[in-house]
């Protein structure tokens, strides 16, 4: 059965697993949690049977004027069973009274977020983990 759960209490890097498949360089398991507890908003869907996190979206926001929602991540072997919409729609709820609402993604992710009323933009980033 998969629980939302709104905090890192209680999870420990071994629940952790299977994540950042599709990065150049992986994100150690308490790499993942340090991030996890230093996002202002963190929303964790955690499978009860299987103990281990299966998905999870981040945001870092003044709660007012802007958010930006920095990462949302489906295991794989779990995709595909609307996790990451439920995430995705909890995360916006979360978000309702800030202006505005922002994050980067791929062209062939767009899709995806349009079915949540997300509109594209044009932007610009620095990608360190891409210097190695």
């Amino acid at each position: 059965m998969i629980e939302h759960r709104d905090s890192t209490a209680n999870i420990e890097p071994r629940q952790l697993t299977e994540f950042f498949q599709d990065w150049l360089s992986l994100l150690s398991s308490e790499k993942h949690l340090e991030m996890l507890n230093k996002s202002d908003i963190v929303i964790l869907a955690f499978d009860t049977e299987a103990n281990r996190v299966v998905g999870f979206v981040t945001a870092l926001t003044d709660f007012v004027q802007a958010a930006f929602i920095s990462l949302l991540e489906v295991i794989p072997s779990y995709r595909e069973q609307g996790i990451g919409t439920e995430l995705m729609k909890r995360m916006l709820a979360r978000l309702e009274n800030v202006t505005a609402i922002d994050l980067t993604c791929n062209p062939e992710l767009q899709p995806f977020y349009a079915r949540l009323n997300m509109l594209p933009s044009v932007g610009m980033i620095i990608r360190n983990d891409r210097k190695r």
